[in-house]
């Protein structure tokens, strides 16, 4: 088994594998870590952060990989106000989850009535209550349906990630395709070793249709920051929480579609719009056998507290 990876997480790819692989996953706070030569998504949400097999490793990665890089240069001069003097290896302590303030969102997510997951939930609960940590429970973000299904994040996306690929491919020194434009052709021209006919590229094609930063786009990015603040910043400093806590299965789709029973979470996207860091421990494995995770999720630059809260 690898000691180290690296994954970028515009929304979900980070914490959602290292839950699938029952490892540890820290997406950091967008900009904390340059993006410089990696195959982009969308910048704005766009960030790099460690899958290790524990808190541990992944801090000790996480150490190595933040900090200013001229390639990346306003996003991570912007960020490197949070990295804190001495680095966050300091932060891996026995005694971290004592006096934290924790807090539980129910409608970040949805259990099936007598879930093995939901029971393992709650026994972690107790865990951390009996480590120290305050939980506060049954707390409301006003604004989750908003989030999951009108915050625009994905025509933003779309635009976002045209522009961006196109940046990246026409810096490549060798590279057979040079614009999305290049790889949708060199899709169509490959259809059977691209599996066209079986996945598409309507990601592709959408994002090829779109036309630049514009109004809607602007306006689509205007609407996220107002969910970010009016709902998770706002319940974060109106109950002065440390962290909230949610249970994350990524497969939770493919269990209910077999009818099996599981949880399907907007919790990463609460953290992917508003370029808020989480990190993703195990906590054991379904009536299947896929793993499930718990994941912390703080405001900007609170790793920190998370590091903590996690270890």
């Amino acid at each position: 088994m690898g000691a180290v990876s690296l994954g970028t997480e515009t929304d979900g790819s980070i914490l959602g594998p290292s839950s699938s692989n029952s490892v540890v996953g820290v997406k950091p706070t967008v900009g904390l870590t340059s993006r410089s030569g990696v195959v982009p998504l969308a910048p704005r949400q766009d960030t790099v952060g460690p899958i290790c097999r524990t808190v541990a490793d992944a801090v000790n990665v996480l150490d190595v990989i933040v900090g200013f890089d001229p390639y990346d240069a306003e996003a991570t001069r912007e960020a490197s106000k949070y990295i804190p003097r001495g680095g966050y290896n300091q932060f891996l302590k026995a005694d971290g989850l004592r006096g934290k303030r924790l807090g539980i969102v129910r409608k970040l997510y949805y259990s099936r009535s007598g879930s093995q997951v939901a029971k393992a939930f709650e026994s972690h609960l107790n865990t951390l209550r009996k480590q120290g940590a305050v939980l506060l429970d049954h707390l409301e973000l006003a604004n989750i349906d908003e989030i999951f299904y009108d915050s625009g994040e994905d025509a933003a996306m779309s635009a976002e990630f045209k522009l961006a690929l196109n940046t990246y491919l026409q810096d490549l020194v060798i590279s057979p395709v040079r614009s999305l434009t290049d790889v949708i052709e060199f899709n169509n021209k490959h259809k059977h070793v691209e599996k066209i006919d079986q996945y598409g590229q309507n990601l592709f094609l959408t994002a090829q249709a779109t036309n630049g930063i514009n109004k809607a786009v602007k306006s689509a990015w205007r609407n996220m920051d107002r969910l970010s603040r009016d709902g998770f910043e706002k319940l974060m400093r109106q109950n002065k929480l440390d962290a909230f806590v949610t249970p994350l299965n990524w497969g939770s789709r493919v269990l209910a579609i077999g009818g099996f029973p599981g949880i399907s979470v907007p919790a990463g996207r609460v953290l992917a719009i508003g370029g808020f860091p989480g990190i993703s421990v195990p906590a054991g494995y379904d009536e299947k056998g896929v793993p499930f995770r718990i994941c912390f999720g703080g405001l900007r630059g609170s790793e920190p507290v998370l590091i903590e809260i996690a270890y």
